[in-house]
């Protein structure tokens, strides 16, 4: 008894993980996005590229994904008109977290 009610809470858990991960990358996806958007609109366009080469090298291409970080972008775009642009280095540090962030949760796979 003990042991079935052991296998069922790991494969609960294991089924669980998975939702956990999707959760951390479509919030890195979005934050991504979000500085992309930002960046866009404040007409910086070496931080626009670094965030889709970013977006690009390490998230999987899935449509999920692309999505996301459209979406993103789109509602950071269009709410940057009734706002300051940011310095560029405050933009610039923002990405370099974001970056991280976005690494971390879509760690290669070897």
């Amino acid at each position: 008894m003990k042991i079935a009610a052991s296998a069922l809470f790991l494969s609960l858990l294991c089924s669980a993980a998975p939702v956990f991960a999707a959760d951390d990358g479509q919030a890195a996806l979005e934050a991504i996005g979000q500085i992309n958007g930002t960046a866009l609109a404040c007409q910086q366009p070496a931080l626009v590229s670094r965030a889709r080469n970013a977006v690009a090298t390490t998230a999987p291409k899935t449509r999920a994904n692309g999505e996301v970080f459209e979406n993103a972008t789109n509602a950071a775009f269009l709410a940057q008109g009734k706002a300051v642009c940011p310095h560029a280095a405050t933009l610039a540090e923002q990405l370099g977290a974001a970056e991280k962030r976005l690494q971390a949760v879509f760690k290669p796979v070897r």
